[in-house]
């Protein structure tokens, strides 16, 4: 997770929605085409959910992450060779050359993919692999309505351009098909949210990620004042079932880039 955020991640609130989490980096692990000699690195490996999958390819798995919180969890795994505490943007491959970098959940929250991106294709072992998943959620509900509210409630005060910057896949093509062989894809998850005694399950889901910036840029009363007024909405955009459960589509994109 990036440290460009200014509070720590709260595994606690981010683990509620662990395994629907962790599908989406499951399905890029089973993408990746055969790999060569070298490394692993999970760059933004967060609590380590994707530790455990990533080991099982037989590999040397180092995790890079910003949140303390985030690597005691990924430690406790036991899994990785390695844990460094640094913001993923400043990364730089030390060693032998990775034959995977494995960004999950993570890219959206840096800013220039068109020089990140082939910064981390150069740091690849010959044959190797940047395999990355990002949530491609921002147009939706869940999403829009967070900075829609904000904006008009507290005009000014929220920084639309803070928050994940993902680019249309057209323009991923664009920037990537040159400098490899490259697979792009979407996914829309069908997501069973379950009932939350606490507040609305795509409330719950999304303030744990998106929404960070939004809500830390106001005071305690003006959180409760945006979240009042956005589950209100979802209310209406994501009914619950008799049961409290919801059902909420959640796209994302994902992309293989060989060399």
């Amino acid at each position: 997770m990036a440290a460009r955020l200014h509070t720590d991640w709260d595994p606690g609130t981010y683990n509620r929605f662990r395994g629907l989490r962790l599908r989406p980096a499951l399905d890029l692990l089973r993408a990746l085409p055969p790999l060569p000699d070298g490394p692993v690195v999970d760059l933004g490996c967060g609590n380590g959910a994707a530790g455990p999958a990533l080991a099982a390819l037989g590999r040397q798995v180092t995790g890079i992450d910003a949140s303390p919180a985030m690597l005691a969890e990924a430690e406790a795994t036991g899994v990785y060779a390695a844990l460094h505490r640094m913001d993923i943007a400043d990364w730089v491959a030390d060693g032998a050359a990775p034959a995977l970098i494995f960004c999950n959940a993570v890219l959206h929250w840096l800013p220039g993919h068109d020089l990140l991106i082939p910064r981390l294709v150069a740091m690849l072992a010959p044959g190797g692999t940047l395999a990355v998943q990002v949530p491609h959620q921002n147009n939706a509900p869940s999403h829009r309505v967070w900075l829609s509210l904000a904006e008009e409630m507290f005009p000014g005060r929220v920084d639309p351009d803070q928050g994940p910057a993902v680019l249309r896949p057209a323009e991923y093509h664009r920037l990537l098909s040159a400098l490899g062989e490259l697979s792009l894809w979407e996914t829309e998850y069908y997501q069973q949210l379950d009932a939350c005694a606490d507040g609305h399950p795509v409330r719950r889901f999304t303030e744990t990620t998106f929404a960070r910036p939004i809500l830390a840029a106001l005071d305690g009363d003006e959180q409760a004042r945006l979240i009042a007024a956005y589950e209100a909405v979802m209310d209406k955009v994501y009914p619950a079932a008799a049961d409290g459960t919801v059902l909420f589509p959640f796209r994302r994109m994902f992309f293989t880039l060989t060399v």
